[in-house]
């Protein structure tokens, strides 16, 4: 058991949840009620907001602010400056803190550097969102999303290398996990033997 290393300039207040083998990085502000798993790493100039909920081996990079509503499931990776939201129509003169929007980042999901995720959807298990993407509706899982707004433009292996497009089955060239393609949407298959 690791205990979480916390840097001086970082701000930890009283109410938050630090899970083992977790690096809170220069000038983060973790705030009350925010739970961060196990063996997560938060780059420089993270924010983490109250009541938010971070899985275990979550890695996010320099100048991510994890707002209020936005949950990042085991193995999420977010970007350097990659942006969450979480009002659809901010207005500074009009408090809408009643209106925060859920978003959900599924296990192993990927958002590349400074990429926006809109609040309101979800990231499926394992999908990739390319450096600088927008994405504004929801993400199947396995799905590589690119462009503004954010299309999905292939299919990602769990493993983080692109799959074969075009075909209804297809392997991993990298680690050799297999896929079929169902409609709109990619499923794993799962290996044979114990």
């Amino acid at each position: 058991m690791t205990k979480p290393f916390v840097h001086d300039s970082a701000y930890v207040d009283d109410g938050a949840t630090i899970g083992d083998g977790t690096s809170v990085w220069h000038f983060c502000h973790v705030m009350p009620g925010a739970v961060i798993g196990r063996h997560c790493s938060l780059g420089q100039n993270v924010v983490v907001m109250n009541g938010t909920k971070i899985g275990d081996n979550v890695k996010i990079q320099n100048n991510v602010s994890i707002y209020e509503g936005v949950e990042l499931e085991d193995d999420v990776f977010c970007g350097p400056s990659m942006v969450f939201t979480n009002v659809i129509n901010p207005r500074s003169h009009v408090s809408r803190k009643h209106e925060y929007q859920k978003t959900l980042v599924k296990r192993g999901a990927t958002i590349g550097a400074n990429a926006t995720v809109v609040c309101g959807v979800t990231l499926g298990e394992f999908a990739f969102v390319g450096a600088g993407a927008v994405v504004t509706r929801d993400v199947p899982a396995y799905a590589l999303m690119t462009g503004v707004p954010a299309k999905r433009t292939g299919w990602m292996c769990m493993c983080g290398v692109k799959l074969e497009e075009g075909i209804l089955e297809t392997s991993c060239a990298a680690c050799g996990t297999r896929y079929v393609r169902k409609s709109q949407a990619l499923l794993r298959i799962a290996a044979e033997g114990p």
